[in-house]
């Protein structure tokens, strides 16, 4: 530096700044380096951030009051700066030579002032509010000037005279700007004009905030206040930046992605010209791979016939293109904060060796801890930046991910969508899509991780030599065991879910069948299979418990393992190389560093091979074929025809065989063209293929005009029901009147709650079949097209609707004439008032033409009237002539039972059927006027007879009740809950563990550092065996008390979890029916899975973490304390601030959390519902609107999600801060008593204080994860602490074995009701049945005729009055003991999977003969012994692979094992055909001659032949006599068999 500064300033003096108590710096290194740097950081910033302020404008700034302050300071700053230059030139005119060092500071210093000065005002005119690079620069520049001025304030109070005036004066001006503009730079500018922040409600507050701001997370400190003060709710909530939206994106991503797929599609061009001269004509229904419209379609072609080794479109080259340049900058903070890292091992060894030199002057040490305190703080904001941007990152993977599929969902073939179920895709949404968002957090550690083991492996060699290898050779030794023991635990974990699955299956169907269960009393033997698989699980929960005992020992143990050996070796290797405290604890803390990367190392590598498995199903689905847009010619205007077909050939995937072969259609503008034929002979194909839903194989399809389509299984939204009618067109009164009028549906409204705005369920289960069907017509009907095409709208509603509907709506009378209509039929009484007749057989036409001209021919069309008419004309023709009323007592038209029996999709409509049985709400018809029976008899119950009901107030108790959601802090009651099912005395003994094994962790640290002090004392040689042996003796015992504290803990968390399982699962079998009435099943399903698997896993792990960390930072706090005492003055601040910042955060955290889940399931469900109404939202057109719907859906749950991730790093901050002002006040505190401590203790406590802030972070974590995972205890409890029913068995009222041997049944008075608080359904009903007798019972809807069986077996408890069997009140008895002497063939058939002879007889009562003889009776032996397994065929869950008649002579069969002398038939509505029902009826007649048989009828004919009829009306006995002298009587029973047609 001589040829600036001159000979006479030197650059450096150690007496001068090192070795003196009031140390200065040189005059020269003044001007050059201090002056320099921030110049040199600005001007290298300063290319970079022009080039970034380029690309990023968001609009401009007004010009500010403050912002002209700014600009005016940097302007005086440059004058200032050139007043000294200038001062030099005028010194030199004066003769006196200054060096060049005078000349170029200036020079510098005035420049970069103006590059300032001007980088402000672009700031403000590209619209920054607030900027880091000015901020950081001004921070140095004070940081830089305050040697300077104290120096100066030194030389003049030295010399008694200030010698330079007019520098002196200059200097102070600008030191005095500088801390001007740093403390304006601290201040926000306003937002921009036109900036979407001002126009936004509730804008996130992070847009707006300062770089300070930014870089601490103070901006969210207002949400943190919020929700501490009141539970957070939506409202609160800040609306998603625009970047992190769904609209931004998605786009973002697809770009790229078709991008990709073009790329691939060319490539494969090129590879495939060669092969083919001439490509074969274009004929496909297909876009291939879905990418850009002008892809040549002949690519499909080629790809089949040539597979070539083409090159897949690649997924993951799109996502990073997408997102890996926002991802890099947080690749380049890590790359920071792991080189800052190192910093403060070495400044620890500094501090180590100040304490031994005595006569060190003060001011090093603490120069060292402010250094330290420091390079901490600096780590800890670039730490949590770095987080920042990889957590944005993945939450916009996950947007974008779940926006793509969506959208791909929409379009994919049909051929496509059987190779990925809903299921799956909606887990390549949830699952795969979490996965990447896991990932991309950890993703940096796979360059970092290596980089800071090597960085710490250096720095150890040069503290250790050679001997870190031994150290070395231990942590790789750790690792296979860690591999090991992690392959192990994750083959554990997949045979525990199958464990668990198997048991939510189980309790699924036991919750679908209670009421089975309950009335044959066999809730036991379910019980026990439900505990067999419990047992199971909790076995391999405590094998994991056993490796994770191992893994944690393994994990606190290694790094004491490590320094153990590396001592050891160290010690003996050589004679003279001796431990000092240096050497012990910088290398201890070097240790420390390398836990982290070696433990992390193996997760992220399985998260990476997780990851990429999603990534290939992700890559999978999006690269289906999607449909072709134009397979169906929708211009077609040149033609009178509206539909035609010219030659065309159709099948559902390109290389299954054509589902319909040459067809040619035409149907003319305006006509009604009926198409009939046979059970899959591909009418619902054709109207597909009408959509364009079908490969179109050859020929022309056209439609003119718009499409309205009725699938034949109604799609139903989760909306309100005028919402499902609209389907977003806009709403227009008499128009909807009109159409509600016409589709029957006003009747309906009136027994709806809400009316037309009542909200309908998932698949709309609270309607029944044919109110669906009928709202689905009303839709198609509301949106007023050109062409209807109608998938046999009318099997689903009761035949006097379907007329109904035919007449007003369909008909040649009907609301649509005038337009064309196509309607797939099986109902024979509309074919002759219809247009034309399509009848077809096998996928072909087989005739067209008119009613009569078809009659005449004599064909096909001819041979299915004959095969259906007979009995169905009949009662079609009787059922309409009647009047509406009395809908409820017609079976659907029987035509429809023969469709239903071989539906040509039966697994889904069963499926179907089994989720409305599920969710059924209610139970039973007639429980309460408001709720809709989900049975399909009751498919609209028009005029509702009970006006007592209808008068009731509007507002009925709901019937659902609300989930109560707990907000606020959890109770410490549960805690003690919780406590008490581990175990008082255990939970004592675990903490006790806890305490042992830190006082054994800090005992092998305190005897390190006293090992240390030999080397001082020069007394190493002779104790280095006891110093070793003491060492490893402390430090084994710590690792085994670990293990043993771990595995007692988790043993204790199993017996909870076992103890809380057993209470939920015996409290609900002894529940009442009326409770699973009125608590939807998921919500008990929940308990047994969520919570339940919350218990089992997550607590343990939660409470595990809580007491290591808790026991870490408590032995953090006792060391620092012991070794200098006065730190104990701090810990009372401290602690109040982290108590502070905990209860904030955890408040906030925990009602996030649940705000987010709240807001993910509606994403999936909403998928799920648009999956399965592709067709229908493809055949509106309204695809883009429900991806609007999808997207806003996601936006809202990732409006929750991200104020998530801000609190979790607002946290770390502060946390983080605090922990660093232990490590600050540790080493001051040393510093200043370093008179009396040794070097070790200094070590000691410092190296303690160093690793304490993980711990400190990681226990806020914990209390919130705790206080969110013991709720599930909280809701288990409350439901294994329900109302029981009474108790199965009574001892002392035991009936005899042989009872009820006559079978005389009386009532005396009886009512009842279904619970408390409604009406009675059955009023003070007398009779009295003789033994043998048997019963037909008959009434309306409604009427008390269901509620009379579940009075026998007491599933309702009698009101007043009470009933007796031979003498025996049966309310004295024990339920089983009455159940299991009655038996009910129930009207829903319910089977529980399991083999069949499980379902006949789960007690194993009976011998195989036994059950031979009532599979014969029962007619299904035939079927039986055709299976292979025979009586051990498996029932697949709900009886799927038996059909609905087989499933009815099942229950038969049962009901003829047990034989008992009473036994009650409720009759099965439309899901049994006539044959099934006639078989019953005869087997009962026959086997069951000598018994009471109650029979509810809902075909009269079935009881004409009874002792006696019951008529019931509205929970009353109307009339009670024979059949003949009810007929006789000519009344209400009269009435029913007219309409019936059985009299006349």
């Amino acid at each position: 530096m001589e040829p600036l500064c001159g000979p006479e300033l030197p650059f450096w003096e150690a007496n001068q700044t090192l070795h003196t108590d009031r140390p200065d710096l040189p005059e020269c290194f003044q001007l050059s380096v201090l002056s320099w740097l921030p110049c040199v950081y600005l001007w290298a910033v300063c290319p970079i951030y022009l080039f970034y302020l380029k690309r990023n404008n968001r609009g401009y700034i007004m010009m500010s009051i403050m912002n002209r302050f700014k600009t005016v300071f940097g302007l005086l700053l440059w004058i200032v700066c050139w007043t000294d230059l200038f001062y030099t030139f005028h010194e030199l005119r004066q003769g006196h030579t200054q060096p060049p060092i005078y000349f170029v500071t200036p020079l510098v210093l005035g420049m970069t002032m103006l590059l300032a000065t001007f980088l402000i005002q672009f700031e403000r005119l590209r619209g920054v509010q607030s900027s880091g690079v000015l901020f950081i620069f001004w921070f140095l520049s004070v940081l830089c000037a305050v040697v300077p001025f104290r120096s100066k304030i030194l030389q003049a109070s030295s010399q008694n005279e200030v010698t330079d005036k007019l520098r002196f004066t200059t200097f102070y001006f600008y030191f005095g700007l500088v801390v001007c503009e740093l403390i304006l730079c601290c201040f926000n500018e306003k937002p921009p004009l036109f900036s979407n922040v001002v126009t936004d409600p509730n804008p996130c507050p992070e847009a707006t905030a300062g770089f300070l701001s930014t870089m601490t997370f103070w901006w969210f400190t207002r949400l943190a206040i919020k929700g501490y003060k009141q539970p957070l709710e939506n409202k609160d909530l800040w609306s998603l930046n625009q970047r992190d939206s769904s609209k931004v994106m998605v786009p973002k991503l697809l770009q790229e992605w078709e991008k990709e797929l073009a790329k691939a599609k060319s490539e494969e061009n090129l590879s495939s010209q060669a092969v083919y001269s001439k490509p074969p004509p274009s004929t496909t229904n297909h876009v291939g791979g879905g990418g850009g419209e002008s892809s040549p379609e002949e690519v499909e072609v080629l790809l089949s016939n040539q597979k070539t080794a083409s090159r897949q479109p690649s997924f993951l080259r799109a996502l990073i293109k997408a997102f890996g340049p926002y991802f890099l900058i947080g690749s380049a903070y890590k790359l920071l904060q792991d080189v800052i890292t190192f910093v403060n091992p070495q400044l620890l060894r500094m501090l180590i060796s100040f304490t031994k030199q005595k006569g060190a002057p003060d001011w090093w040490g603490y120069s060292l801890a402010a250094l330290m305190f420091f390079t901490a703080i600096l780590q800890t904001l670039i730490l949590h930046r770095h987080f920042q941007y990889c957590f944005v990152t993945g939450m916009n993977i996950r947007t974008a991910v779940i926006g793509a599929i969506y959208r791909k969902a929409l379009v994919i073939t049909n051929a496509a969508k059987r190779s990925s179920t809903v299921g799956e895709v909606v887990n390549l949404m949830s699952v795969d899509a979490q996965r990447f968002m896991d990932l991309t957090t950890f993703l940096n550690l796979l360059w970092s991780a290596p980089l800071q083991i090597m960085l710490a492996l250096y720095f150890l060699w040069q503290n250790l030599g050679p001997s870190v290898l031994a150290g070395v050779a231990v942590m790789v030794m750790l690792i296979p065991l860690n591999a090991v023991i992690a392959m192990k635990t994750r083959a554990y974990q997949v045979e525990q879910m199958q464990h668990k699955d198997a048991r939510i299956k189980l309790m699924n169907e036991i919750l679908n069948g209670i009421k089975v269960l309950k009335l044959y009393a066999w809730e036991n033997s379910f019980k026990e299979k439900v505990l067999a698989i419990r047992q199971k699980e909790l076995n391999v929960l405590r094998k994991t418990a056993y490796l994770g005992a191992l893994s944690t020992m393994a994990w606190t143990s290694a790094p004491f393992l490590v320094a153990l050996t590396t001592f050891a070796v160290f010690v003996t290797v050589d004679e003279n190389n001796v431990l000092d405290a240096e050497r012990a604890f910088v290398s201890l803390s070097l240790f420390n560093i390398l836990r982290f990367p070696l433990n992390m190392l193996p997760q992220v590598i399985s998260g990476l091979v997780q990851a990429s498995v999603s990534l290939k199903r992700i890559q999978r689905f999006l690269s289906h074929d999607e449909l072709d847009q134009d397979s169906v010619d929708r211009k077609n205007t040149a033609t009178g025809f509206s539909v035609t077909v010219v030659n065309g050939k159709f099948s559902w995937a390109k290389e299954d065989p054509p589902v319909l072969q040459n067809i040619n259609v035409m149907v003319p503008q305006g006509s009604l063209l009926a198409v009939v034929g046979h059970v899959g002979c591909g009418k619902s194909s054709l109207i597909s293929a009408l959509l364009g839903e079908v490969e179109k194989l050859e020929g022309e399809v056209s439609i003119r005009g718009s499409v309205a389509y009725v699938p034949q299984q109604a799609w139903i939204q989760n909306a309100t029901l005028r919402d499902n009618i609209l389907f977003g067109r806009p709403y227009n009164e008499p128009k909807y009147c009109c159409v509600l009028e016409a589709c029957a549906l006003t009747p309906d409204l009136e027994v709806l709650p809400g009316g037309d705005m009542t909200e309908i369920g998932e698949k709309g289960i609270n309607l029944s079949g044919g109110q669906r069907q009928r709202v689905s017509l009303a839709r198609a009907l509301y949106s007023d097209t050109d062409v209807y095409l109608l998938d046999d709208p009318l099997s689903a509603v009761d035949a006097h609707v379907a007329k109904h509907i035919f007449d007003n709506l369909i008909g040649p009378e009907g609301v649509l004439k005038g337009k064309t209509r196509i309607l797939v039929t099986h109902g024979i009484s509309f074919l002759p008032q219809v247009d034309n007749i399509m009848v077809m057989v096998e996928g072909r036409v087989s005739e067209m033409g008119s009613y009569q001209e078809l009659l005449k021919q004599n064909g096909a069309f001819a041979e299915f009237l004959r095969n259906y008419a007979l009995e169905d004309i009949v009662e079609e023709e009787e059922a309409t002539e009647d009047s509406i009323e009395e809908e409820e007592l017609f079976p659907e038209d029987a035509l429809s039972n023969h469709t239903d029996m071989v539906d040509s999709e039966p697994v889904i409509n069963e499926a179907k059927r089994n989720f409305i049985r599920q969710i059924s709400i209610i139970s039973v018809d007639g429980e309460n006027p408001k709720s809709r029976s989900v049975r399909r008899h009751t498919c609209s119950q028009r005029k509702h007879s009970d006006q007592q009901e209808k008068k009731k107030p509007q507002e009925m108790q709901k019937l659902i009740q609300a989930e109560t959601t707990e907000t606020g802090r959890v109770k410490s009651k549960v805690y003690l809950e919780y406590a008490k099912a581990v175990g008082f005395l255990l939970s004592v003994f675990i903490c006790f563990l806890y305490g042992c094994q830190s006082a054994a962790a800090i005992g092998a640290n305190v005897w390190l550092s006293q090992w240390t002090n030999d080397a001082s004392g020069n007394q190493t040689k002779e104790n280095v065996h006891m110093r070793v042996g003491v060492y490893a003796a402390l430090g084994i015992a710590q690792g085994i008390l670990v293990m043993i504290s771990s595995f007692t803990l988790a043993m204790g968390n199993i017996g909870a979890a076992r103890k809380l399982h057993s209470n939920l699962l015996t409290n609900k079998f002894h529940t009442p029916q009326s409770f699973f009435d009125t608590t939807p099943l998921g919500r008990i399903i929940n308990r047994f899975s969520k919570d339940i698997y919350v218990i089992d896993e997550a607590l343990p792990a939660t409470v595990l973490m809580f007491l290591a960390t808790f026991f870490v930072s408590l032995s953090t706090m006792i060391v620092i304390v012991a070794s200098t005492p006065i730190f104990a003055v701090v810990i009372a601040p401290l602690a109040f601030i982290y108590i502070f910042v905990q209860r904030f955060y955890v408040a906030t955290s925990r009602q996030l959390k649940r705000l987010e889940s709240v807001s993910r399931s509606p994403i999936y469900s909403h998928f799920s519902e648009t999956v399965t109404g592709s067709s229908v939202i493809r055949a509106y057109g309204r695809h883009s609107a429900f991806v609007v719907m999808s997207d806003m859906k996601v936006d809202e749950n990732q409006k929750s999600y991200y104020p998530g991730i801000v609190s979790n790093r607002w946290l770390g901050v502060r946390i983080e801060f605090i922990g660093n002002c232990m490590v600050l006040f540790a080493a001051v505190f040393a510093v200043t008593g370093k008179e009396n401590l040794n070097p070790g203790l200094v070590g000691l406590s410092v190296s303690y204080a160093l690793q304490v802030t993980m711990s400190l972070n990681w226990m806020v974590r914990m209390t919130s994860d705790l206080e969110s995972n013991i709720v599930a205890v909280e809701r288990v409890k409350e439901y294994s602490e329900t109302k029981t029913e009474a108790p199965w068995e009574v001892e002392d009222k035991k009936p005899p074995p042989e009872w009820p041997m006559e079978g005389n049944v009386e009532f005396h008075n009886y009512s009842v009701r279904y619970r408390e608080g409604l009406d009675l359904v059955l009023k003070n009903l007398t009779m009295s049945v003789k033994g043998g007798e048997k019963i037909g019972i008959v009434g309306r809807t409604g009427a008390g005729k269901s509620s009379m069986t579940l009075c026998l077996f007491r599933l309702l408890e009698a009101a007043a009055g009470e009933i007796t069997i031979d003498g025996v009140k049966i309310s004295e008895l024990g339920l089983h003991d009455l159940r299991s002497r009655l038996t009910i063939i129930p009207q829903e058939p319910v089977l529980f999977s399991g083999t069949l002879k499980m379902n006949l007889d789960p007690f194993e009562k009976y011998s195989d003969e036994d059950m031979w003889r009532a599979l014969k009776q029962s007619h299904l032996h035939k079927f039986v012994s055709n299976q292979p397994a025979k009586l051990d065929l498996e029932c697949s869950e709900g009886g799927e692979n038996l059909s609905v008649g087989q499933r009815q002579l099942v229950c038969l069969a049962r009901a003829l094992l047990r034989k008992t002398r009473i036994l009650i038939l409720d009759e099965a509505t439309a899901a049994v055909d006539l044959e099934t029902d006639d078989l019953i009826q005869s087997t009962i007649r026959t086997q069951f001659e000598d018994c009471t048989v109650f029979t509810i009828a809902h075909r009269l004919n079935t009881i004409m032949d009874y002792t006696r009829v019951l008529v019931l009306d509205k929970g009353q006995i109307a009339e009670f006599d024979t059949p003949a002298n009810l007929l006789s009587q000519r009344g209400v029973f009269y009435g029913m068999a007219k309409d019936a047609g059985l009299t006349q």
